[in-house]
């Protein structure tokens, strides 16, 4: 899997999902360390965890009401729990997710 991570991150268990991330799983969270191939989309869809992420390498392309927001390395960006959305990256980008349980 591509990606600018030090090893002890490569070394934790791989995300089975839609694109490719390590895991670490917290009480209530995961943490994703993820890595997205330039031309990736992921196609509208919505989950039951608050998300926050912030992006570490080149630019998250973030779809969420109707909005199109693009997020830079350095930036963070939150998307609710239930809220559709969708994602796309015009360039390699590495990104860390934080997915927490919903209170809801």
């Amino acid at each position: 899997m591509p990606g600018k991570y030090p090893d002890r991150i490569k070394q934790l268990p791989l995300y089975d999902g839609r694109f490719d991330a390590y895991r670490l799983e917290a009480k209530d969270s995961e943490v994703l360390f993820a890595s997205y191939p330039a031309g990736t989309e992921i196609l509208q869809h919505s989950h039951d965890t608050d998300n926050h992420g912030v992006v570490t390498r080149g630019e998250l392309i973030l779809i969420m009401d109707g909005v199109e927001r693009r997020i830079s390395a350095g930036e963070w960006y939150h998307v609710p729990a239930n809220t559709v959305h969708a994602a796309r990256f015009e360039e390699e980008t590495d990104e860390v997710e934080f997915w927490f349980k919903s209170d809801t």
